[in-house]
């Protein structure tokens, strides 16, 4: 129990009496509090950082009573840990309660005031004590049989414990006793009379409870008649069939009742209420009606929700990477995540922590990277690890709210939402499901879905998701939860803070080669009918298919060439039985597929004014961009063309201003003086049908000028990005791990990027991307210009 010197508390402190129970220095208490008196007392302690001494009220039964008669003048001291204002104008506080205490007098103004002495009790002899303690622990763990206020945990806190006092307070407040009771064993000095007291208290509880277990006794006589009108109906129907009545109907009403009664211990009570409801009403209305056959249907979905059936295998990690490892090349780092985020769990249920099925929660993982680069076939082997069902809920341009939550059943049509369907396509209550697209998630006027979202992916609060449908509670605590985006951008900000982010990168080529030898191949051709030893695909083949046929961060359009090939083999094979096998090699690779797309165009390399590579990154993985600058006479205007967004707009104005700068201060020179306000730029970057946005061309423009108003060349085996700043300092920018192996693909031999990302980011660089070039850091912009414009000076 905690010391309190009463010496330096001030001498009136702040009392409330609003409640009809006694608090106990132990407790951590939620209290309610409604009127005035009792508000303004608590805000004037919060204020001023005082303590609180929490009384019970007491009905004087005078006409006229002092405000001391009106309470228990004893009560318990503590803190006010939390305070939240209720909609109804109440207040609920969180009380800790310390010490209890004595009231001497107590004031009538608001806030309310009272002058405590600390409750003093007497020294009791050991060996009584221990003895009496020993009699009321084996009397609680009687009544306990009896009582469900002892539930085992408390018995078990009762017998581990050996404080005597602390021991008969927890007992007090859970005995059933009125207040006036309550309040003598409260201010009892004697802690032996007041074990005794408590003792002849649970006496009483037990005497009364062995009577109420003989009246229940009784009641079997109900359960006689229920036998009997059983009975009466199995006769009834045994009638009805020699008189050739249909008794389909009762068979399935009485199927439909043995189903829910086997569910009834896995549901909450709500819930079984609900269908039984509905299940009665099913029995008296006519076959014939369209109510009974919307009922009927209500009632069948119901009873397929898999109540108390759940995936037995305990998580362990040793078979999540075993089974990531044998289904995925390369993404490390994101296997490093997601075995990291399991261990806590399997080491959270090995400690026992969460064995408690109302405390433990469900993950919910995220994975956010391109298409095709293995984000739903990681949630795959996910499952396939921890030995659950695997329940797939495509979002992409859903834009309805009852897709999710269900349809009410007075529409035409109404069925559960997917997570209720997608539960019982799985058969048990805890499998893994995969929210794809949860980026693509749309918004109307059906409904804004996210907001659903919230609910399914709140820890918080999806123990009680309501389907519409079965209007009723699901808890969806035990499913994992595994999200796949491809924009993070696209997941409103509250969505993203109930989520763990997992971020899957592009493929370099060299990871897109052993990913088709190992997987795509085999699964291929294993698809296709075909055996290993009818075809083979060499090396520069399938480098040359990786390169120069498709286009992409990940692997999905590499599966369609392989799938070609196999398709167009298998015919071959058929139509030519004197073919023991095919040989796909960079000669005949026409043969089986018909058009090349240039995924990276290859730099061209040679110095050139004003033509500058930027790298920049997209959905589908880096690319490299060729920044063009023409100038013409004029008086020093700036054009931007290329479907450019407000932000690159905004970036090529600055990196006018910077080079406008660099002239001025005469880090750039030509001949004519202020050569910036005699000609016209017109910045242009090629692909003009496909939106460019972002800051991170900045320092790439900069150069792009620079080179075009000093008419110095560029390098041509060099790219870069950067984000400028006014006053010419690279600031750092995203997406650095595809961008350089955009411009790995294009045959670039240095890259510029700035410092702050070399400092952070270069280890997500693959070492195969870091030896094929030169990366270098920068901070300011002389230094890009410094490696980039070449000191012969041409004519343009």
């Amino acid at each position: 129990m905690q010391s309190i010197n009463f010496n330096e508390l001030p001498e009136d402190i702040p009392i409330v009496a609003e409640m009809d129970s006694f608090l106990y220095p132990f407790m951590i208490s939620p209290i309610f509090l409604s009127s005035k008196v009792s508000i303004e007392t608590i805000e004037f302690a919060l204020e001023n950082n005082l303590p609180v001494v929490m009384v019970p009220m007491r009905k004087s039964g005078k006409e006229e009573s002092s405000p001391l008669e009106e309470i228990y003048p004893a009560g318990v001291f503590g803190t006010v840990m939390r305070k939240v204002a209720l909609p109804d104008g109440r207040i609920k506080v969180l009380f800790q309660g310390v010490r209890k205490v004595e009231v001497k007098h107590i004031s009538d103004t608001s806030p309310t005031f009272a002058k405590i002495v600390p409750l003093e009790f007497e020294e009791s002899s050991q060996l009584r004590t221990t003895a009496l303690l020993d009699i009321l622990k084996s009397k609680v763990a009687e009544l306990s049989k009896y009582n469900q206020k002892f539930p085992a945990d408390m018995i078990q806190t009762i017998n581990d414990s050996s404080e005597a006092e602390r021991i008969g307070d927890l007992i007090a407040s859970s005995l059933n006793i009125s207040t006036e009771v309550a309040y003598q064993i409260f201010i009892e000095k004697s802690l032996d009379d007041k074990l005794l007291d408590i003792i002849d208290l649970i006496d009483e509880d037990i005497e009364i409870a062995k009577v109420q277990k003989d009246i229940r006794s009784k009641t079997q006589s109900k359960i006689a008649k229920n036998n009997r009108e059983h009975f009466l109906r199995e006769q009834m129907r045994q009638i009805q069939k020699e008189l050739g009545i249909d008794t389909q109907r009762d068979e399935e009403i009485e199927e439909y009742r043995q189903k829910l009664e086997a569910k009834k211990e896995f549901m909450e009570e709500d819930a079984f209420k609900e269908v039984e409801k509905q299940l009665k009403r099913l029995s008296r209305m006519h076959p014939e009606s369209s109510d009974a056959n919307t009922l009927q249907t209500y009632v069948e979905w119901v009873l397929e929700v898999p109540f108390g059936k759940e995936a037995k295998k305990k998580l362990t990690i040793g078979d999540v990477e075993t089974q990531l490892n044998e289904d995925h090349f390369s993404l490390q780092k994101p296997k490093d995540r997601i075995l990291e985020y399991f261990a806590v769990k399997e080491l959270m249920e090995l400690r026992g922590i969460a064995e408690d099925k109302k405390k433990h929660k469900g993950a919910i993982l995220c994975f956010i990277g391109p298409p095709g680069v293995g984000k739903t076939s990681l949630a795959n082997s996910i499952a396939t690890a921890m030995k659950r069902a695997l329940v797939r809920v495509a979002l992409g341009g859903l834009d309805d709210v009852n897709e999710l939550r269900g349809h009410r059943r007075t529409y035409v049509g109404a069925m559960p939402g997917r997570i209720t369907q997608g539960l019982i396509e799985a058969k048990e209550m805890n499998p893994v499901i995969v929210l794809d697209e949860i980026d693509k998630v749309a918004r109307s006027h059906r409904g804004d879905p996210t907001s659903v979202m919230l609910e399914i992916l709140d820890p918080e609060q999806n123990s009680k998701f309501r389907d519409y449908y079965l209007n009723f509670n699901l808890d969806l605590s035990k499913v994992t939860f595994i999200a796949t985006a491809n924009d993070i951008s696209g997941i409103p900000a509250p969505l993203r803070d109930r989520m763990e982010f997992i971020r899957i990168s592009s493929y370099t080529p060299q990871e897109k080669y052993q990913i088709a030898k190992k997987y795509l191949i085999p699964q291929e051709l294993k698809k296709h009918g075909l055996k290993t030893s009818e075809i083979s695909i060499s090396k520069r083949a399938l480098e040359e298919i990786i390169s120069s046929f498709t286009r992409e961060a990940g692997v999905r359009n590499l599966r369609r060439r392989i799938a070609d090939i196999s398709r167009k083999s298998a015919r071959k094979l058929l139509q030519n039985s004197d073919i023991g096998k095919i040989s796909v090699s960079i000669k005949n690779l026409k043969e089986f597929l018909d058009k090349s797309v240039f995924e990276i165009e290859k730099v061209e390399g040679t110095p050139r004014v004003g033509i500058v590579y930027g790298l920049a990154w997209t959905a589908v993985g880096g690319d490299v961009l060729k920044i063009e600058v023409i100038r013409t006479k004029g008086k020093g205007m700036l054009k931007l063309t290329g479907k450019l967004g407000e932000v690159m707009k905004e970036s090529g104005q600055i990196a006018m201003s910077v080079v406008k700068t660099l002239f001025d201060t005469n880090f750039l020179h030509y001949e004519e003086e202020s050569v910036y306000t005699k000609y016209d730029l017109h910045i242009h970057i090629p692909d003009g049908a496909t939106p460019k946005d972002g800051p991170s061309a900045g320092i790439t423009m900069t150069t792009a000028i620079a080179s075009m108003l000093t008419e110095r060349k560029v390098r041509g085996d060099t790219a870069m990005t950067g984000e400028i700043s006014l006053h010419g300092d690279v600031m750092p920018i995203g997406g650095l791990k595809e961008k350089i192996i955009a411009a790995h693909k294009a045959g670039i031999s240095y890259v510029l990027i700035p410092k702050k990302n070399y400092e952070r980011d270069l280890e997500d660089i693959p070492d195969e991307v870091k030896e094929s070039m030169k990366i270098i850091s920068v901070t300011r912009i002389e230094e890009v210009l410094q490696h980039m414009l070449l000191e012969d000076i041409e004519p343009v």
